[in-house]
């Protein structure tokens, strides 16, 4: 599992944070500036800059950390819900600590949270 950074905001979260759902590697919060009625961060505790660098994590931490995101997506009550990942700049990453985004709660099953739709317009 990759080591945690001292000058890295979402490792300082991971540490000392107020969690939603917290589990062995892994922890959730909710989102400062939530994008739709329900928005939570799964956070890894150990730091890699993106997605890209996923292969930092050997196959079992891997598939934990898919299995925390669902996880945490039915203890905050989501049976609906997106899972999305930005990465790099272009693609909205603003953190450089991977992290999952938990999207639901709309009224409507078809209904984009906004996060997604604003990602995508932005591209």
């Amino acid at each position: 599992m990759p080591k945690q950074r001292e000058d890295c905001l979402f490792c300082q979260i991971a540490r000392d944070g107020a969690y939603v759902h917290k589990g062995k590697g892994f922890v959730a919060i909710n989102d400062i500036n939530p994008k739709a009625p329900v928005h939570v961060l799964v956070i890894p505790e150990g730091h890699v800059d993106t997605f890209r660098d996923v292969g930092e994590f050997d196959a079992r931490e891997s598939k934990r950390m898919l299995e925390f995101v669902a996880e945490t997506a039915e203890k905050v009550g989501l049976t609906d819900y997106r899972v999305l990942v930005n990465v790099g700049p272009t693609a909205g990453q603003t953190i450089f600590h991977l992290h999952w985004h938990i999207l639901g709660g709309g009224t409507e099953a078809g209904e984009v949270p906004s996060a997604v739709a604003v990602a995508e317009a932005e591209l």
